[in-house]
């Protein structure tokens, strides 16, 4: 296969799943937070698609979602997308079945496919570098049986993410320095993710992916055949029809285990390559976060605007704030560094920094069976 063939071959495949739940409670199952338009009355999953659009035909886009509800709302925020490239999950597995999933689709339509696989609650600054990024990754995935993982280069001691260690250097793909991934780790206490700043060789772990649709399957079969063997299935339906393939995947999620790709391949196999990203990488995975990428006025405050019309905020003295109206008036006196996310059934207010936290609260509310909050 000629090199210069490969971007003939590039696909990306986009997951959309999972309940946005630190994010709550704008954030629910019936509209989580891939579909909530809070950057620039724009959601993450038009954010994603339209960024990898820049670079691919709509036909070599597929996604993989978790219920036939988000199936219509993504072709509703971006009826550009093929519907057949659309795949639904009957239930969700966690993010190795998704991409297992993705990759038969994708490797039935080329056989050569390399995937640039996505979420669509990440966002990349600037997108050019991004993309260009994704070319050079693609190229070097392209060349042989190779698993790309992006690391992205630390800013500070963060224990909320994996980390990847990179290893000796491997190759050059258009322009980009290809290493050896030495080995991954888990979410370090604070004392080891200060050693890891420091040493330089550890990168936060995206979950960003480049592959071989091929070499991913292989992956798969040798590593988590417990995923491979009942998606064999639906290889076999692929061609036969909507039902037969929907039948397909419903019985191999019956036997599928709910796993991460983290768990399932990324830290058993042995043949992962990684590089330092040259562009900005934010997990949109809580209000922090949404804060962090949103512009703010003088004194640091975020103010977006719910469903409702009519909100509005009286602010005094308060600094370094993200407040989220819904038609009724917020005023808030002296109170720095916070969160209030107004809704019409229910209200937030949090410290900035404790915005993980909020995932606990979906906790005790499921605890308690309140589903109207869900």
């Amino acid at each position: 296969m000629p090199e210069d063939k490969y971007k003939d071959h590039i696909y990306a495949l986009i997951v959309v799943g999972g309940g946005g739940t630190r994010l709550w409670p704008r954030s629910r199952n019936a509209s989580p937070k891939q579909f909530l338009k809070l950057f620039n009355k724009q959601s993450l999953t038009q954010i994603t698609s339209n960024r990898l659009h820049k670079i691919l035909d709509w036909e070599k886009i597929f996604v993989v979602t978790t219920t036939y509800d988000y199936k219509r709302e993504i072709l509703k925020e971006v009826p550009d997308l093929i519907a057949e490239n659309i795949i639904c999950e009957p239930s969700r597995r966690n993010t190795a079945p998704a991409h297992a999933l993705g990759a038969i689709y994708i490797y039935s339509k080329d056989p050569d496919a390399v995937i640039i696989n996505d979420y669509a609650d990440h966002l990349m600054n600037p997108e050019k570098i991004y993309l260009r990024n994704m070319g050079s990754a693609a190229l070097a995935a392209y060349k042989g049986d190779y698993l790309l993982a992006t690391g992205i280069r630390p800013t500070y001691p963060n224990i909320g993410y994996g980390y990847i260690k990179r290893g000796e250097r491997v190759d050059l793909a258009a322009g980009k320095i290809i290493y050896k991934l030495d080995k991954f780790t888990e979410k370090p206490d604070l004392a080891t993710a200060e050693k890891y700043l420091k040493s330089g060789d550890y990168l936060w772990n995206a979950g960003q992916f480049v592959w071989r649709a091929d070499s991913i399957l292989k992956a798969l079969e040798k590593y988590a055949p417990d995923i491979y063997k009942p998606l064999q299935g639906v290889v076999s339906s692929l061609g036969k029809g909507k039902e037969e393939e929907e039948k397909a995947i419903a019985q191999a999620y019956e036997q599928i285990p709910e796993i991460s790709i983290d768990y399932a391949i990324a830290e058993k196999a042995d043949n992962f390559i990684t590089f330092v990203a040259d562009y900005q990488w934010t997990d949109i995975g809580d209000w922090k976060e949404v804060w962090e990428n949103l512009p703010k006025d003088s004194v640091g405050n975020v103010v977006i605007d719910g469903d409702e019309e009519g909100g509005r905020v009286i602010n005094i003295d308060t600094s370094d704030a993200l407040i989220h109206t819904n038609g009724r008036l917020i005023a808030i006196v002296d109170v720095d560094n916070i969160c209030i996310v107004d809704t019409h059934d229910a209200l937030l207010v949090c410290a900035k920094s404790r915005a993980q936290n909020v995932k606990k609260i979906v906790e005790q509310l499921k605890k308690e069976k309140k589903k109207e909050y869900l």
